[in-house]
């Protein structure tokens, strides 16, 4: 997608093509407003890079390098003396991030933030012992294809594996632990991530654990095999969902308090704007996808519900998926 003269969004030349898998990020978006994932899988807008994200992703890279280490020598001032580094790796490898402090030139706002992510590294010692944690897994890929051809995929930050073979699925958010009410929200993904282990591996993990390092909370949940068949079911149908809108180029705006987070309030018609043309065919009422292209649940679609209060944009993770 590139920007015209007048400041409005053209098509980039990059060809669309339809959705064709499924990651937690992207079941979010969708489910929040579809317009969303419309702009984000389909048209693939840019997005400014945002301090909260980009927090989030130097956090995680100094979590997941602590590791390297001998178990003796994982302490918080170790943790802490990575954040340079690992800011130096990323301003390498996505160079838009320098955009965050163009306009810092004496470099105080860039040290203020830097201490805050030195903060959050600090604060996850007291929710967990690393001299303790030999992770079977960091950042880890992982994708399975259900019965019906739909493919999920998604990256885990760390899975452990005890002696007795039990899984534990671990995630670090560096935003706040939601209200009790927007907890199964928060669940959503690590249910996500359990649905796609239980599909590669065959067996339930036994733990799933968020830890939050903003608030200092760790919330934890054993699923069981009923939980992750209902996750397959909703996804199945929201997956239907989407391929309708992808057939039928109806992406409708879902307006709700995150909208103040969007990136593309100026093309949205909720606030006055207009999507840049739909750049895949649109089927007529009635005409079905091909069997082959389809991954057809037999579900009905249900209607998109909220994510929770503090989501991803306040989470911060930047990452493929």
């Amino acid at each position: 997608m590139e920007t015209s003269t007048d400041g409005t969004a053209e098509p980039s030349a990059e060809a669309a093509v339809p959705p064709g898998s499924l990651s937690p990020s992207r079941a979010s978006d969708f489910m929040q407003c579809p317009l969303l994932y419309r702009f984000r899988v389909i048209d693939r807008l840019p997005e400014k890079p945002s301090e909260a994200a980009t927090r989030g992703t130097l956090v995680h890279a100094v979590l997941e390098r602590l590791f390297d280490v001998p178990a003796g020598e994982r302490t918080a001032p170790r943790a802490k003396s990575l954040v340079p580094g690992q800011w130096d790796r990323l301003r390498e490898s996505r160079p838009e991030v320098l955009e965050l402090f163009a306009d810092d030139p004496d470099g105080e706002r860039l040290a203020r933030w830097l201490g805050e992510a030195e903060q959050l590294v600090e604060r996850w010692f007291a929710l967990e012992d690393p001299t303790r944690l030999e992770p079977a897994e960091r950042e880890l890929f992982v994708e399975a294809e259900l019965d019906s051809g739909l493919k999920l995929r998604g990256i885990i930050d760390r899975v452990d594996v005890a002696p007795t073979g039990e899984v534990r699925i671990v995630d670090y958010k560096t935003g706040k632990a939601p209200r009790p009410e927007y907890a199964e929200g928060a669940l959503f993904q690590m249910k996500f991530y359990a649905l796609v282990v239980w599909r590669l591996k065959g067996l339930v993990p036994r733990r799933l654990q968020l830890v939050y390092l903003g608030s200092g909370d760790v919330m934890t949940y054993d699923p069981v095999l009923a939980d992750l068949e209902r996750v397959e079911r909703k996804l199945l149908a929201l997956w239907e969902a989407i391929r309708r809108a992808t057939d039928s180029g109806d992406w409708r705006p879902r307006p709700t308090k995150l909208c103040g987070w969007c990136d593309h309030q100026a093309l949205c018609p909720e606030f006055g704007g207009t999507p840049p043309p739909y750049p895949l065919p649109v089927r007529a009422a009635g005409e079905r996808l091909p069997e082959s292209e389809r991954g057809d649940s037999g579900q009905t679609p249900t209607a998109p519900v909220g994510v929770p209060e503090s989501g991803d944009a306040e989470q911060g993770r930047m990452g493929p998926d």
